[in-house]
């Protein structure tokens, strides 16, 4: 029997600094949540720009390569929480910078030439807060978070040992 090749989970996201993110874990801890909720780790928080599922290992270099593509900066003002269906908690940006959305559709673009393939829904930018959490009570509109997004990363999530995200490379 042959051994099955080793894989990694990974996603490109927009990996947020240490202020960010401490600003990400307050808006967090603002929501109500019902018994049985799973908010998210506070050095999960971030907003995926494509989930990529898991990829041979073998390949990260290629991918590593391939992932970068013209970027520029912009801010993401995020402020809007929300209950999605099927219990998920998000933090929605107040509205969609079209740099943000360049950068995502940039991305899809490089995937099929790395042999990959795009998700078919549509990208709704936001950080998920919390899965089950149908029911939670929802925060009121606080100050948006100001997030001067300087770049962007390939990271691989792990599934045992909790749940581990690893940043594998940042781009600027």
């Amino acid at each position: 029997m042959d051994a099955q090749p080793a894989t990694s989970r990974l996603f490109l996201a927009l990996w947020p600094e240490p202020a960010v993110r401490h600003q990400l874990r307050e808006a967090r801890d603002a929501w109500q949540w019902p018994r049985g909720a799973g908010p998210v780790h506070a050095d999960k928080l971030h907003v995926t720009l494509h989930f990529l599922g898991r990829v041979p290992t073998v390949r990260l270099p290629e991918l590593l390569e391939g992932f970068s593509v013209p970027f520029e900066p912009f801010r993401l003002d995020l402020g809007q929480p929300v209950l999605w269906p099927h219990g998920i908690a998000v933090l929605e940006p107040l509205s969609e910078p079209p740099e943000l959305l360049a950068l995502h559709a940039r991305l899809r673009d490089a995937l099929p030439a790395l042999g990959l393939q795009p998700e078919a829904r549509t990208y709704r930018p936001h950080v998920t807060m919390a899965r089950r959490a149908a029911g939670a009570g929802i925060p009121e509109h606080g100050p948006a978070i100001g997030w001067d997004v300087r770049g962007y990363a390939l990271v691989e999530s792990r599934t045992g040992d909790g749940g581990a995200y690893t940043v594998l490379r940042e781009y600027s």
